[in-house]
């Protein structure tokens, strides 16, 4: 038992003793939840990675680069998804933006990705993809909570499928078109009006596919989602992406995942390390029927004095 002495210079305070107690107890609440909220991060962290789970370097001839920041400071959880898969049918692409961001958005790329996982494998059309991603969505949003409007899952996705010739064919649901560097120039795909978001609305009942050439040796493919053209400087000004890769294409031909590192480091320059939204980039660039540098031999030298 404590007993405190109240008017003694030995003794303390009674408000001194609970302004201690007080404080101790704000200070183990304080550090409690920083231990659950970095286990909670972490926890996400490792469900993002195994959804986005990391594309090889190569595939089907093709090079590989990407990667993803989230707007949340100290996580690697965002909305943005991307996958490639080699089919039966050629190359198949996803790219997507859930709407929102962190834990909450989850939910919904997982949705999304499962389904384009197996539907890539059995659609012989993109339109059958996009019809599946579409059903796989409206389940998700039926097992929302009910205070949980529905509308509020739209995903814009584009669908790409590069075929073993490559011909290049797409579905765009409200999602930026990617650019493709050529030679040392850098423009967009298409400039054609994209279908809304999925989940926003149904789909039509006609879903053309949109035919973007081909997709030549050497050529390489930027995929991007809305956080990196919509991100910002101190001064408010956007991220100049043509720009950005109108200068990599003058460098040179450079591989994936060199095109990757030179636009996240202008990224990141230009926002200072500042984020407000997910940003993602994919990288494809066609390796296929590339001369290979080719080796000479060192020639041997003649051993003796060659009196042979």
């Amino acid at each position: 038992m404590i007993r405190i002495r109240a008017g003694t210079q030995r003794g303390m305070r009674p408000g001194a003793v609970f302004l201690a107690v007080g404080t101790g107890i704000v200070l183990h609440a304080r550090r409690t939840i920083l231990h659950e909220l970095r286990r909670a991060r972490a926890v996400a962290g490792a469900a993002q990675n195994a959804l986005l789970r990391p594309l090889p370097p190569r595939l089907a001839g093709l090079g590989l680069a990407a990667a993803q920041l989230s707007a949340d400071r100290g996580a690697a959880v965002g909305g943005d998804l991307y996958e490639v898969i080699a089919t039966e049918h050629g190359v198949r692409v996803v790219m997507g933006d859930v709407r929102g961001h962190g834990l909450a958005a989850l939910g919904t790329v997982a949705a999304v990705l499962g389904s384009f996982r197996e539907a890539a494998h059995d659609e012989p059309g993109l339109p059958g993809v996009l019809r599946r991603l579409e059903r796989a969505l409206a389940r998700h949003q039926r097992t929302r909570e009910p205070h949980h409007p529905a509308a509020e899952d739209f995903v814009t996705l584009l669908l790409l499928e590069i075929a073993d010739d490559g011909r290049l064919k797409a579905l765009n649901c409200g999602h930026p078109w990617p650019h493709r560097l050529r030679g040392r120039r850098a423009e967009p795909v298409s400039t054609a009006g994209p279908l809304p978001p999925l989940g926003a609305f149904p789909l039509p009942y006609e879903l053309p596919t949109a035919d973007l050439g081909r997709h030549l040796p050497g050529d390489t493919l930027v995929l991007y989602t809305d956080g990196v053209v919509d991100a910002r400087d101190a001064r408010g000004r956007f991220f100049p992406l043509p720009s950005v890769l109108a200068e990599v294409a003058r460098a040179g031909p450079l591989s994936a995942r060199a095109v990757l590192r030179a636009v996240f480091a202008a990224l990141l320059r230009h926002t200072g390390h500042r984020r407000r939204d997910d940003a993602a980039v994919l990288v494809i660039r066609n390796d296929r029927d590339l001369p290979r540098p080719t080796r000479t031999r060192p020639r041997r030298r003649p051993s003796g004095d060659g009196s042979r």
